[in-house]
C-alpha cells in the first residue's frame, strides 16, 4: 500500500471512529432523557417513549397485560399493552377494564367524607351510634371505635375477615353482622394496621345513611359527578367492557390464567371490588387534585374534606410502602419535601398502583394482570414518571450491602392474627439474616403454601428496626418493620399490617 493510500485508509478509520464515539455519546445522552422523559419538548408528554417504556417493562417482568394513565399539564394520556387473557390471546386496549382492589378504599373514603360534609355523619362519634347492632369480639372496641378509626386503620380490627354473604343488596348488612366475632389485632388508637374488615363497615354506614347499597352510592356520590363511565362493581355491568383476566404466577416465570375472572364475593365491595379503566382512576384522583371539585366545576367534596383526608392522622410503622403516614383513605408520602398520596390494590391475579403528587398535578395509575414482579414495573414507571413531570425522586427501598449488625433475638418466634401465623427464624439458607415463613392458620390453614421471605437488615433504633424482605432475587424488596407499643407488647408491621408477638 502506498503511503497516500495508507493515509487514506487511516483518515477513513479515523473518521469511521469519530462517528462511532459521536454515535455513543448521543446513544448516551438519550438513554438518559429516556429514563427522565426528556424526549420531547420541557413540558410536553411524549406518548411514544412511554408506550414503549411500558412495552418494555411489561415484556422483561412477563406481565400479560397492563394499562397506564398519567395526568400531567391537565391532560389525561393513556398507554395499553399486553394481551387481557394469555388464553385468548385478545389484545389489551386503553379502554379495557381491570380489578382496582384496595384503591377502592380511597373511593370508600371519599363516599364517607361526603357524608361528613353533609352533615350526616361525625366522625368522632362512636360507629354503634351509626350503626346500631354493630359488634366485634372486643367489647371495648365495639362501644369505642369510630368512623375516622377505621378511616385511617388505627381501629384494630383484625383486617382480613372474608365472608362470601350472597349477591343480594343485604349482602353488607349480612357482613357486618358476621364481623361479631372478628377480633383485634391491637387495642384501638394504639397502631396502625390496614383492615379490609373496617372499610366494610365504612360501607355499610354509607348504605344506612344514604338509604342506598354501596354500589348505588358509589354512582351517586362518585361516579356520576365524576363522570367515570367505565367504573363499577358487579360482574354484569363489566361484561359490558374488554376485561382483563387475572393471571398468577412467581417472579420469572409466566403466569397463568386464574380459574375465576374474579373470586371475590359481592361483600368485598367497599375495600375492594371496584373494576374500572386505568384513565377513570386518574380522574377520581384528579377531585384531589382539584380541591374537590369535578372538572366541569361541580364541587364533589369541600376543600377541607380534601385537605383533611390528605393531612397526616398517623405514622406508619413502614414507612416505605404506602406512605411514612395515613390520612383519612390514602396512604401519604414525602419525596424531596412534595407531598403525595396513593394506594395499592391486589386481587386474585390483578395488581393496580395509584400515586398521585397534587402540588404538581400529576397522577399516576397503573392496572395490571398478574405477574409477580408487578412491583417492579410499578416502581420504574412511577419513578421515571415522577422525576419527569414533577421533579422529585421516588426513595428506593434496598438493604446496602454493608448492613448493620443487629442482635435478632428478640425478634425470633411466632406472630399470629387471626387467620395467619408467621414464624420468625434464623435463615440457615445464607440468603438473609432471618427468615419469615407465612401461612394459613385455623380456618385458613392449608389453604395455600406457606411463603418464605429472607430477612436483611436496613436499619437498627431504640424504637424499631427494620428488615428488607423478598423470596428471591427476581422479587422487590418489602419492608419488614419490628417495634413495640407503649405497654411493651412486641409487633411485626409485614404488608402493611401489625401482627403481635404470640411466642
Amino acid at each position: 500500500m502506498s503511503k497516500h493510500a495508507y493515509e487514506e485508509f487511516s483518515k477513513r478509520v479515523d473518521e469511521e471512529v469519530a462517528k462511532l464515539v459521536d454515535h455513543a455519546h448521543r446513544e448516551a445522552a438519550e438513554s438518559v432523557d429516556r429514563a427522565l422523559g426528556r424526549t420531547a419538548a420541557p413540558g410536553t408528554f411524549d406518548h411514544g417513549h412511554w408506550q414503549a417504556r411500558l412495552d418494555e417493562l411489561i415484556t422483561e417482568h412477563r406481565i400479560p397485560g397492563a394499562v397506564l394513565a398519567v395526568l400531567t399539564g391537565g391532560e389525561i394520556h393513556e398507554m395499553a399493552s399486553g394481551v387481557l387473557h394469555t388464553g385468548t390471546g385478545v389484545r389489551t386496549t386503553a379502554d379495557s377494564v381491570f380489578q382496582i382492589g384496595s384503591v377502592s378504599k380511597g373511593y370508600t373514603a371519599a363516599m364517607v367524607m361526603c357524608l361528613a360534609d353533609a352533615g350526616k355523619l361525625d366522625l368522632d362519634a362512636p360507629v354503634a351510634d351509626v350503626l346500631p347492632g354493630f359488634a366485634v369480639a372486643d367489647a371495648e372496641a365495639t362501644r369505642t371505635v369510630t368512623p375516622r378509626q377505621l378511616l385511617n386503620h388505627t381501629s384494630g380490627i383484625q383486617g382480613d375477615h372474608v365472608n362470601d354473604t350472597g349477591r343480594g343488596d343485604d349482602c353488607l348488612a349480612r357482613y357486618v353482622e358476621s364481623a361479631r366475632n372478628v377480633g383485634l389485632t391491637n387495642p384501638p388508637g394504639a397502631t396502625m394496621s390496614y383492615s379490609s374488615t373496617g372499610y366494610n363497615v365504612l360501607g355499610r354506614i354509607v348504605e344506612v345513611v344514604t338509604g342506598r347499597t354501596w354500589d348505588e352510592a358509589l354512582k351517586e356520590l362518585i361516579c356520576d359527578p365524576l363522570g367515570l363511565e367505565r367504573t363499577m362493581t358487579l360482574p354484569e355491568e363489566v361484561l359490558r367492557f374488554r376485561a382483563a383476566m387475572g393471571h398468577m404466577g412467581d417472579p420469572g416465570e409466566d403466569p397463568v390464567p386464574t380459574p375465576l375472572w374474579n373470586m371475590l364475593p359481592r361483600s368485598a365491595g367497599p375495600y375492594g371490588g371496584i373494576s374500572a379503566t386505568a384513565a377513570d382512576v386518574v380522574r377520581f384522583a384528579r377531585l384531589f387534585i382539584d380541591g374537590g371539585k369535578a372538572p366541569d366545576g361541580t364541587r364533589v367534596l369541600s376543600a377541607a374534606a380534601v385537605e383533611a383526608m390528605l393531612a397526616p392522622e398517623v405514622e406508619m410503622p413502614d414507612q416505605w410502602f404506602l406512605g411514612a403516614h395515613w390520612g383519612l383513605g390514602w396512604g401519604l408520602f414525602d419525596w424531596d419535601g412534595v407531598r403525595g398520596f396513593g394506594h395499592d390494590g391486589s386481587t386474585f391475579g390483578q395488581l393496580a398502583y395509584l400515586r398521585a403528587i397534587p402540588e404538581k398535578g400529576l397522577a399516576i395509575a397503573l392496572l395490571t394482570n398478574g405477574g409477580g414482579a408487578a412491583p417492579k414495573v410499578h416502581e420504574a414507571l412511577c419513578r421515571e414518571l415522577s422525576a419527569a413531570f414533577a421533579g422529585v425522586t421516588m426513595p428506593r427501598f434496598e438493604p446496602a450491602e454493608d448492613h448493620p449488625a443487629v442482635d435478632t433475638e428478640p425478634f425470633t418466634g411466632t406472630y399470629k392474627r387471626e387467620g395467619f401465623l408467621m414464624t420468625i427464624t434464623g435463615d440457615t439458607t445464607g440468603e438473609g439474616v432471618l427468615q419469615l415463613r407465612y401461612e394459613g392458620a385455623e380456618g385458613l390453614a392449608g389453604t395455600f403454601e406457606p411463603l418464605v421471605w429472607h430477612l436483611t437488615p436496613v436499619s437498627d433504633t431504640p424504637s424499631k428496626t427494620v428488615f428488607a424482605g423478598r423470596r428471591n432475587d427476581k422479587d422487590a424488596w418489602i419492608p419488614v418493620v419490628f417495634y413495640a407499643l407503649p405497654d411493651g407488647s412486641r409487633y411485626v408491621h409485614f404488608g402493611v399490617r401489625a401482627t403481635a408477638k404470640s411466642g
